[in-house]
């Protein structure tokens, strides 16, 4: 029903919380890790993280966060957006991700329906609102979310379930060669980086996804709101 498939999305959103939130401390620390030999190179304050463990804590007070204060959306609600323990502010972030990740799996069911197709949609869209965060809050796009969905991308569109495999391969090559090439003419005519190695690469996870034709109308769209 919509309301199993929207509690599915809000429950994916707490998830991708938490994506959001460890993946950006857990590059940092293994950045820190492999620049260990350096002398007196600080060393993080996070411990050692991973998406799994150890359980979510409060920033402030770092108390550990119950189940019953972890249930998305609701809890949020009871709490009235505050630490139970030390009552510290509770961002919207938190709320607002996981809605979002509701509507947009109700949304890719009713598009899709039960198919395999809605499978491969979900993980993009999942993939993407992670991305979007993370890239809101630190300007990265992690090659551990871009370059398996560069992948997922070739082996949906094997049956052509988006676009057909030659498509599909030649929009992954098409779409980092692009930016590639936009990134060395700029940086060639003005000394300066216009962007980042991970935008290449999320383009190339996009062509794999809908193909080479669907690369100017995306360049076009993420152009607009880029300006905006």
């Amino acid at each position: 029903t919509s309301i199993d498939v929207t509690i599915f999305g809000l429950l994916v959103g707490s998830f991708l919380n938490v994506v959001i939130h460890r993946l950006p401390i857990m590059l940092e620390q293994s950045w820190r890790a492999e620049a260990a030999i350096i002398p007196d190179q600080p060393q993080s304050e996070n411990g050692t993280l991973s998406l799994w463990g150890p359980r979510s804590k409060c920033p402030d007070c770092h108390e550990m966060i119950s189940g019953f204060d972890n249930i998305p959306i609701l809890s949020f609600a009871v709490l009235q957006g505050r630490c139970r323990h030390c009552h510290a502010r509770i961002s919207y972030r938190y709320p607002l991700v996981e809605l979002l990740a509701g509507i947009l799996t109700l949304a890719t069911v009713f598009v899709f329906g039960f198919s395999w197709s809605m499978v491969g949609a979900l993980l993009l869209t999942y993939s993407l609102l992670s991305l979007t965060f993370i890239d809101f809050d630190c300007q990265l796009l992690p090659d551990q979310i871009t370059l398996p969905g560069l992948w997922l991308g070739l082996l949906f569109n094997l049956k052509s379930t988006f676009c057909s495999i030659e498509e599909a391969v030649i929009g992954a090559i098409a779409g980092y060669l692009s930016l590639w090439l936009v990134y060395q003419s700029f940086k060639l005519a003005t000394g300066k980086e216009g962007m980042g190695y991970g935008d290449f690469k999320l383009l190339a996870m996009l062509g794999a996804w809908f193909g080479w034709m669907a690369l100017p109308g995306l360049v076009l769209i993420s152009s607009a709101a880029g300006a905006i």
